[in-house]
Parts: C-alpha cells; structure tokens; sequence
C-alpha cells in the first residue's frame, strides 16, 4: 500500500476527525473509502459511455452493401 501525503487545513482535519469518531472509523481510513469511491465512479462512467457508443453505432449503421469500387479508382481524373 502506498502512503501519501496532504496538506489540509487544520480547521478540516478536525472536523473530519470528529465526523469519523461518529462514524466509527478513523480519517485514513475514511479517505480510503472516498479514494475507492471516486475510482469505482470513474470506471463505471466510462463504462456506461463505451455502451452508449455501441448502441449508437448499432443503431445507426446501415450496410452499404458490396464494395465493387478500388482506392485507385475514386482517384481517377
């Protein structure tokens, strides 16, 4: 596990400590816990767009049938 280090306000830290104190649980941890959150937020969201991508596609693409034509040919003068 890696250790960081912050630099917060110690108006915040005590009022975070005590909120933990509350919740039973301790400022570290509480951090963790908000770290894992914002991670697992971030996946699902990008998650959620790759499959409206794929829905989009799927909707919106149609077969444009055999290709009888080659590169050079579009180039043609």
């Amino acid at each position: 596990m890696s250790n960081i280090t912050l630099s917060v306000d110690d108006e915040i830290i005590k009022k975070v400590r005590k909120i933990a104190i509350d919740k039973n649980t301790t400022l570290t941890q509480m951090i963790r816990d908000f770290l894992a959150f914002v991670a697992a937020r971030d996946a699902a969201q990008r998650m959620q767009a790759v499959k409206e991508l794929e829905m989009s596609f799927e909707q919106f693409s149609r077969d444009m049938g055999k290709r009888e034509w080659r590169r050079e040919e579009l180039y043609e003068r």
